[in-house]
């Protein structure tokens, strides 16, 4: 029997903390019918005994003085208005799950949860998933943490990271299928409805621009990039027209926005072919040339690269109802 410890945190996102619940006996069920026993033992355990979350009470199973063994420890996500106070009023679960860490206990976030995850430096030096859309707070708070949020998830010596959102039921089904095996994790991707052949978040990525910093030069050359996706445009161009040497633009541009000055150029000529792409009123070429680019095979690679896929797939799956692609 292999027992798992649902967190009961302050500030839990209760559809995530659920879903994985269930995961785990639907497993449980799986292994009933094939008239094996269970495996899991699903506990949800707390610092305190009833969280209140709006208009909800949730009652732990256990306290976590009461666990004396655990095999699993799964935190769930929090909810993105509350991971600042989250972090702040759950720092009591923190050596908890260091001590049993050390006891042999694995460990997995699932999508926010990672900020908890990432508190009790277990992380550190090893690579995370968590929502693309939380990335630039994390990786502000976690320097020192390899963020991979294009990944769905991460597995690195029994710590575990789930992706953003609903992509984070993949690392329940990766669980299973480690703990049960392949046929169970089958069983509930049908069951709940789950691709398990997905790899990325990419295509569910929306840039928007890192621009929650202080230099207000760097944020020019943004402004001027997003304002002109359309035309072709160089770093060197970019130096000549801001006054800036090329390595000190370099420089500024990757401290501000993580991104180099052509991957920031490559990513929001991007997010302007995946907007056109779900009009679907203009064919991948009339889109190629609008995002000011000539070279099909180039553009094939930078859209893949960012978006997980080509661009003739990426309108099939999010062409928006009612148009016709041509």
């Amino acid at each position: 029997m292999k027992h798992v410890s649902i967190l009961l945190l302050h500030g839990v996102n209760l559809a995530g903390m659920e879903n994985a619940r269930q995961g785990f006996l639907e497993a449980n069920a799986y292994l009933e019918q094939q008239g094996q026993s269970a495996i899991f033992n699903v506990e949800l355990v707390g610092l305190e005994r009833k969280v209140c979350l709006n208009h909800y009470t949730i009652e732990a199973d256990s306290l976590l003085h009461e666990v004396q063994k655990t095999d699993l420890i799964l935190i769930p996500p929090v909810q993105q208005h509350l991971t600042a106070e989250a972090i702040k009023k759950n720092q009591g679960f923190c050596p908890w799950i260091r001590n049993n860490r050390d006891k042999g206990a694995q460990v997995a976030s699932l999508c926010l949860g990672a900020f908890i995850l990432g508190s009790t430096g277990l992380l550190n030096g090893r690579s995370c998933v968590t929502h693309w859309r939380a990335a630039a707070d994390f990786q502000k708070l976690f320097p020192e943490i390899n963020l991979v949020p294009d990944k769905i998830l991460t597995d690195e010596d029994g710590i575990y990271t789930g992706g953003g959102a609903f992509s984070s039921a993949n690392l329940i089904l990766y669980l299973i299928e480690k703990y049960v095996g392949k046929e169970a994790a089958i069983y509930c991707s049908k069951i709940f409805q789950i691709d398990m052949g997905r790899t990325s978040q990419s295509p569910f990525i929306i840039f928007s621009g890192q621009k929650d910093h202080a230099d207000e030069r760097i944020k020019q050359v943004q402004h001027f990039i997003e304002s002109h996706y359309q035309e072709k445009m160089t770093v060197e161009e970019l130096c000549g027209r801001f006054n800036l040497v090329r390595r000190t633009m370099e420089r500024r541009f990757k401290k501000a926005t993580s991104n180099t000055v052509v991957e920031y150029i490559q990513r929001v000529k991007v997010e302007g072919a995946k907007r056109e792409l779900e009009n679907g009123h203009k064919t991948v070429y009339e889109i190629m040339f609008d995002v000011g680019y000539t070279d099909t095979k180039a553009f094939r690679n930078v859209f893949r690269k960012y978006s997980g896929m080509s661009p003739a797939d990426y309108r099939l799956k999010h062409v928006r109802t009612g148009t016709s692609p041509v």
